[in-house]
């Protein structure tokens, strides 16, 4: 919110001498955000001239140029060439003369140009700052002034003010006008508040007066809110829309960041900016009998004010005639009743419409304005009245209007709530010793009504703080206006815990792990495509349910992601997109996994100052759908770069079951390896990860064909694995291995089996029959070529043994490794390759 100076101390006395800095640094007292501080940026002598004369002449170039003698209140005219052709001789015009600085900055110096010497500068609205439009010279007259020659155009055009700006939070829509700032700035200093809308004048309307026709009619209301609780209307009769703005208003709202149109838009925005109800004018002759609030149709479309089409959602709060829509309400206006320079009559409308309807039509619309961005914030509904008596009193004013007794007053909002605030809540909640003085004198500066009660106050909050929702707001609001400074800085003394859960502790184990094996640790963003969900969510091909965000940020990317393999391609791509070729990447993060048929979020929300109870807990936590925690990696480029005798080595699926085994080797699990499908992954070059026979995971290469299509290289190694199963899975506790003191026995065992068993089922069985003694089997060869029949493969296991309490025999070593051959060969039909 910008707040022009000048403007703000019609309403509160500003600190005399105060600067930009000062009255920033009371406003961030009550709780507003700095922002920055806004002027017209112009110095020297730009003062009023009279165009005595000029000569129009042709140049060479095709722009015919005018040498004109402008009198600048000295005693000889000045020579100016201007290239602008929209006065004439006699009119009055802003000149910038030598030493002066226009906004740029752009100094003027007198300068040879067009064979002449320019001593000076006829500027338009644009050059000094006013507009963004290059519509000319700034000719006096048209903003309805008749200034002595040689006056000082900045003070007469108001080019002297300066603004400050403030961000206002969601919370705080009442400082989104100058009403509320200047009450804001009166909490922080104590200087007089004079309200805006108390010192309207009524324009009360004659009893038995006609009434303009109004009906409220939402059958459709969002969480059983009326889209309307207020809606007043005014007349004002010949109008004349083609006068000029004053220069007063023109420079207030471009400080405040609102570009001048048209004096009867600019009045109604101007009565927004400084009360904070948006206010609509209809040309009242183009509409087609009363108004009616309403859902919009379906199949309903208007055109908007900005020549738009735009489709209607049932949820659209709409304003209509007896035509059809005229305007999405508190949003924009409809084209049909636009008012323009041929508008006579003008109906003036204030009203107060449900913040969520607004919200949702904005956003939906895409049609973000300042108008909606007040009513989503919460407006004061007992300021329409006054906001549409302003906007008839400067219409009466400035535009040559009368007011009529016609009009109309619906009114259905309730009167404020009592809040209990019990004796001893504030201090307790802040921690500081507040007299009682200190917290009556608080809330009813802020406006709220204070009734004693036996538990201690009953406060109802102002109409203007629909924030003021319950006791611990009231709180908040104590400590804002005695000051934050009264509030200690205290460090809380942690309470005693018991460390880490075993889970976090295995957690943590399992990503310093990864890290020390060469990945680097990402947090990709947890919204998807469905095509990503659908290609990564599941090994087998097919729509994958999920969970879809009603609100996303990004509409590309709406859903929440049931696998962490897409955000970790993410990365790669925007890392490979900025010249990082060799990429080793891990993530360990939530997925969300609904279950089908269940609908999520749906359920209603606690208030935020209470604990909710166990029941609520219950319900919010299935409302919500199962996240487990993942783990998962991504190698592309070169696991191994090139060096002196070393050729580069390119990442693999190798690399991705190493990582795996390394999470492994973390938890104190062992993870089997066998041959596996999943339909993103190249069908030869896919690991399927178990623990004790459950499928917790995959492993593999990206299919080629993907990989180019997602700008991937050729080889893309990736891997994820259930995190929180394998912990599930883990041993509670692990008994370390000694650090052996005899000797070893190591032999090898090929044996040769059909295709179609798993080597790693071949091994296990090796490793159940050859019993104790054995110490570590490993697969060593895959072998199928010459000398092996056809369907068959030679499998090679390296075998080590020990035994703690004596050096084993040779016979000893090739008895148990001949007893795993024995069983390998009972279930799978192996035979020892001699």
């Amino acid at each position: 919110m910008r707040v022009p100076l000048s403007w703000l101390a019609e309403f509160v006395d500003l600190v005399p001498g105060s600067s930009t800095d000062d009255i920033h640094a009371a406003l961030v007292k009550v709780g507003l955000e700095e922002e920055g501080v806004h002027g017209f940026e112009l110095s020297g002598p730009i003062v009023v001239g009279a165009v005595l004369e000029f000569v129009d002449e042709p140049q060479t170039n095709g722009k015919t140029i005018r040498w004109c003698q402008v009198d600048v209140g000295e005693d000889v005219p000045r020579g100016i060439v201007c290239g602008a052709h929209n006065f004439a001789a006699g009119d009055k015009v802003v000149v910038s003369l030598p030493g002066a600085v226009l906004p740029g900055p752009f100094p003027i110096a007198a300068r040879t140009t067009y064979g002449h010497v320019s001593d000076g500068m006829i500027a338009s609205a644009k050059e000094l700052g006013l507009g963004e439009e290059h519509a000319g010279i700034l000719v006096l007259s048209t903003l309805g002034l008749d200034p002595a020659v040689g006056a000082d155009a900045v003070a007469l055009l108001g080019l002297d003010d300066s603004a400050v700006e403030v961000n206002v939070t969601p919370d705080r829509g009442y400082a989104f006008s100058i009403r509320g700032i200047a009450r804001e700035y009166s909490h922080a200093t104590g200087a007089t508040f004079r309200d805006p809308a108390a010192g309207v004048p009524a324009h009360d309307r004659a009893e038995g007066a006609a009434v303009f026709p109004v009906a409220i009619d939402d059958r459709a209301p969002i969480r059983g809110r009326t889209g309307s609780t207020v809606f007043v209307t005014r007349v004002v009769r010949g109008v004349d829309p083609t006068r000029p703005t004053p220069a007063w208003m023109v420079a207030r709202l471009t400080l405040a960041g609102i570009r001048s149109i048209s004096l009867v838009v600019d009045i109604t925005n101007y009565v927004m900016l400084e009360l904070g109800q948006p206010v609509h004018g209809y040309d009242l002759d183009k509409l087609a009998g009363g108004i009616t609030v309403r859902r919009a149709e379906p199949g309903e479309s208007i055109v908007t004010l900005d020549d738009q089409t735009r489709k209607l959602h049932p949820e659209d709060l709409l304003i209509t005639d007896g035509s059809g829509p005229i305007g999405i309400a508190g949003v924009m206006g409809g084209a049909t009743t636009e008012i323009g320079t041929g508008t006579v009559n003008v109906l003036v409308e204030a009203a107060n419409f449900d913040p969520v309807s607004i919200a949702r039509s904005a956003r939906r619309h895409k049609l973000p304005s300042e108008a909606s961005r007040r009513f989503e914030r919460g407006v004061d509904p007992y300021v329409a009245a006054p906001a549409a008596a302003r906007v008839v009193q400067l219409l009466e004013q400035l535009a040559g209007g009368t007011a009529d007794d016609l009009g109309s007053s619906h009114t259905t909002h309730l009167a404020a709530t009592g809040i209990e605030l019990p004796t001893g809540y504030v201090s307790g909640l802040i921690g500081v010793d507040y007299s009682d003085e200190e917290i009556l004198s608080s809330l009813a500066e802020i406006g709220g009504a204070i009734v004693p009660s036996d538990r201690g106050l009953v406060v109802a909050p102002p109409s203007w703080r629909p924030d003021l929702t319950d006791k611990a707001t009231l709180a908040e609001e104590v400590a804002r206006i005695v000051g934050y400074d009264r509030i200690p800085s205290v460090l809380p003394t942690a309470p005693p815990g018991r460390g880490l859960t075993r889970a976090q502790r295995l957690r943590r184990s399992a990503a310093q792990q990864l890290a020390a094996g060469g990945s680097t640790e990402v947090n990709a963003y947890p919204f998807v495509s469905k095509f990503s969900n659908d290609t990564f969510g599941a090994a087998s091909a097919g729509p994958v349910a999920a969970v879809k965000l009603a609100n996303p940020l990004d509409g590309e990317v709406p859903w929440l992601r049931t696998s962490l393999t897409p955000g970790l391609i993410e990365v790669a791509r925007r890392n490979l997109s900025r010249g990082l070729t060799d990429l080793a990447l891990f993530e360990i993060g939530t997925v969300f996994l609904p279950e089908a048929g269940v609908e999520y979020g749906s359920g209603p929300l606690p208030i935020g100052n209470a604990r909710p109870s166990v029941e609520v807990l219950a319900e919010l936590n299935a409302s919500i759908p199962p996240q487990p925690r993942h783990a998962g990696g991504l190698f592309l480029g070169n696991a191994v770069g090139k060096q002196a005798g070393q050729a580069a080595i390119t990442a693999s699926v190798a690399d991705a079951l190493t990582a795996v085994r390394q999470l492994a080797s973390a938890l104190a699990v062992t993870i089997d390896v066998r041959q596996g499908s999943h339909q993103a992954m190249h069908p030869g070059r896919t690991a399927e990860l178990l623990v004790d026979g459950h499928t917790v995971g995959h492993a593999g290469e990206l299919l080629p064909t993907l990989a180019a299509e997602l700008d991937l290289p050729r080889v893309v190694a990736v891997w994820e694995v259930d995190l929180d199963a394998l912990i599930r899975l883990a041993p509670v506790s692990v008994t370390p291995t000694p650090i052996a003191t005899l000797p070893a026995a190591t032999q090898d065992l090929s044996l040769v089996v059909p295709v179609g068993f798993p080597a790693s089922e071949v091994l296990a069985a090796v490793v159940e029959g050859a019993g104790p003694l054995l110490e570590d089997a490993r697969l060593s060869d895959d072998y199928r070529g010459s000398g092996i029949a056809d369907g068959a493969r030679s499998l090679t296991f390296a075998l080590r043994f020990r035994a703690s309490d004596r050096t084993l025999t040779a016979k000893e070593a090739t008895d148990a490794k001949l007893a795993g051959a024995a069983v390998a060969a009972e279930r799978f039909g192996a035979t020892i390759r001699e």
